[in-house]
């Protein structure tokens, strides 16, 4: 039950119709009798440099969770960001400190990596392919840098935005291989598509799977579906994959433990969760 001492967590992105976030937070929260709510709101991306100063307004605001296509944005309109939103170049968690400063973080690399870690694939010193410099993607090849991964690939169609990305990841990790400008699969064990493609009908596909070495691991951070066209190529390769659901799943516990919630474990959400397509 919604009443006036409702916290609310604004979730901000455009379009809300791929959002899952809220049915995680929201049946935990209910499970948990905490007087909270993750309200999902459509903001287009020339609307949120005003908006979003107006909802952390709100007498009842908590928070704020921050997707596409605001990530990258967002860095410039806080006032305190994480080390980790720093070398992401991208943060998807807001919160007002006990100053009233606005404080942002990023835990989007590191849902993804406690994910692949938790179905057996090792990450240090393998090779990562990841398409998309947007916020997700830059946040994940963040945290497979930390990980520590020796090679790593950046491919985005914006090719000034991989770059960049490359840079802030040699200047964090001098001893990393770091790569643009290509998508080619062929020669790494995990691959990741960290871009929109698949949200829409008749996207193409984020590389050629063809070449994807059935032995590697596939990541996916589309959620519009489970399978996505790329995730069910893969798997007809034979790959071991990873959901976009997955994802966040894993980083919803360091979301909670942002806004002071405590920290379940991932088994913990699953178990309230009613997540649907």
């Amino acid at each position: 039950m919604i009443s006036g001492t409702t916290r609310l967590i604004a979730h901000i992105g455009y379009p809300t119709s791929t959002f899952k976030a809220p049915m995680i937070y929201n049946p935990w929260f209910d499970a948990r009798g905490i007087d909270a709510v993750v309200v999902p709101m459509g903001c287009k991306a020339e609307d949120y440099a005003a908006f979003l100063p107006l909802v952390f307004r709100l007498s009842n605001i908590h928070g704020a969770l921050i997707t596409m296509p605001h990530k990258v944005a967002t860095i410039g309109l806080a006032d305190r960001v994480s080390v980790t939103a720093r070398i992401a170049g991208a943060a998807n968690a807001l919160r007002l400190g006990v100053d009233g400063a606005l404080e942002a973080d990023m835990f989007d690399g590191e849902g993804f990596v406690l994910g692949v870690l938790a179905k057996g694939q090792r990450l240090d010193g393998i090779g990562a392919l990841v398409v998309g410099a947007g916020g997700v993607g830059s946040a994940i090849a963040a945290s497979l840098a930390r990980a520590g991964v020796a090679r790593l690939a950046i491919f985005d169609p914006n090719a000034a935005a991989a770059q960049a990305l490359a840079g802030r990841l040699l200047a964090a990790y001098p001893a990393l291989r770091v790569e643009t400008g290509s998508r080619d699969p062929a020669g790494f064990e995990l691959v990741v598509n960290a871009s929109p493609l698949g949200m829409n009908a008749g996207d193409p596909l984020p590389m050629d799977v063809t070449r994807i070495d059935p032995a590697a691991f596939v990541g996916e951070v589309v959620m519009k579906t489970e399978m996505t066209p790329f995730l069910s190529a893969a798997a007809e390769r034979g790959c071991r994959y990873q959901v976009g659901t997955d994802m966040l799943f894993e980083q919803i516990p360091a979301y909670l433990e942002f806004f002071g919630f405590g920290k379940p474990t991932a088994d913990d959400l699953r178990r309230t969760a009613a997540i649907s397509y």
